[in-house]
């Protein structure tokens, strides 16, 4: 009996140090929301949850809106019955924010052509203009859709 009761305490020791993810591995988050109305502003907030998280508060403005910006298109590209999400992603490497967003439309994202009084048709070339690059491909899995993207420098 008292050999078992000192292998439990054994196996049941404190660790004085937390388990620690390699430092060599950027940092990457997901999330997958519903094409619902509502998905533009709960991006916004996880984005700058998120971004808190990896101490970037340079980059929250600027990531919040570009996430607006193609979570909306992707809303607005997805909706409909049998498709159920839309996935955005956010990943850090090499001082620099990839934000991309994945709908389920296929075809090119196409820039709006707005006249100065409308109040939609800007979102995409508004993304180009704040980000470093940005693009766009279609989905890999074979699956219709496509992955819309934008990075921007730390």
């Amino acid at each position: 009996m008292a050999h078992s009761t000192a292998t439990r305490n054994k196996a049941g020791q404190h660790c004085p140090h937390p388990l620690r993810l390699p430092r060599d591995r950027p940092p990457r988050a997901v999330l997958d929301v519903s094409a619902l109305p509502t998905a533009p502003g709960s991006a916004r907030a996880w984005t700058r949850r998120v971004l808190r998280e990896w101490q970037l508060p340079a980059l929250t403005d600027t990531a919040e809106l570009v996430v607006s910006e193609l979570t909306t298109n992707a809303v607005l590209a997805s909706r409909g019955p049998g498709r159920p999400f839309i996935r955005l992603t956010l990943a850090m490497d090499h001082g620099e924010l990839a934000i991309s967003v994945r709908d389920h439309c296929p075809g090119a994202p196409k820039p709006g052509n707005a006249a100065a009084d409308d109040e939609t048709g800007r979102g995409l070339l508004l993304v180009e203009a704040v980000s470093s690059r940005s693009g766009w491909y279609p989905s890999e899995d074979g699956t219709p859709g496509k992955v819309v993207w934008a990075v921007l420098s730390g």
